[in-house]
């Protein structure tokens, strides 16, 4: 199945080179271009994207704003958006997983990454670059309207799940893959992927991604002070 990429970003320098670089990949097809938000939305619902690039920086309605109007509309339930930022280390990290991103990725990274990062989007992975750690998406986590950052409406909804369920629900939020997880707990990668999906289901998460956000956001996972 071929990808299908909209790529948004006010320059359009930046969007050729793009362009260029996912349509040399024989499983890959851009199908739009938005220099804004707002077109961004639009487009990607009329091209039906499977992955958008979203510049977290434009004119008019941003990254964010566009993020969240894609992850709240049902229509566009299939949707993943990876954020693009020039600044991997600033409270844009946690805003974009908060506004529904299933990740992030910095315009500086190589192509490949790039190109990584669209795949394991699409596959309904979390992608968190490299450049920011773990502990820095934690302690921005963290920084919610309350003292400690807990959510208590998303620490209700965690008692839906079973032991087990949570077991890897902690795991997903530190970062590990399915078959990490499976060698952890000493069960099958299938039966790894069963426990994330009934996480998801019941805890409405889009992705991955959206189970960080929901475990940290709960207090399931505390931060890290280092």
């Amino acid at each position: 199945m071929t990808i299908r990429v909209l790529l948004a970003d006010d320059q359009a320098l930046l969007r050729s080179a793009f362009r260029v670089l996912v349509d040399s990949e024989p499983d890959m097809d851009v199908v739009g271009e938005a220099s804004d938000g707002a077109e961004a939305v639009r487009l990607a619902g009329e091209r039906r994207a499977d992955v958008v690039l979203m510049d977290i920086r434009m004119p008019g309605t941003d990254g964010l704003a566009a993020t969240r109007l894609i992850s709240a509309d049902p229509a566009l339930a299939h949707v993943r958006v990876v954020i693009l930022t020039t600044f991997e280390v600033d409270d844009y990290v946690v805003q974009s997983l908060r506004a529904g991103a299933s990740g992030f990725l910095g315009k500086g990274s190589e192509p490949e990454e790039l190109l990584n990062a669209i795949r394991v989007a699409n596959g309904g992975e979390a992608l968190l670059s490299p450049a920011a750690t773990k502990g820095l998406i934690a302690r921005f986590l963290a920084q919610g309207p309350d003292d400690d950052g807990r959510d208590p409406a998303r620490s209700d909804r965690l008692g839906t799940l079973t032991g087990r369920e949570r077991e890897v629900l902690v795991q997903v939020a530190g970062g590990h893959s399915n078959d990490e997880i499976a060698e952890r707990l000493e069960v099958s990668p299938l039966t790894v992927k069963t426990h994330v999906n009934r996480a998801m289901a019941k805890l409405g998460a889009r992705d991955r991604a959206q189970l960080v956000v929901i475990a940290y956001e709960s207090g399931l996972v505390r931060p890290r002070s280092e």
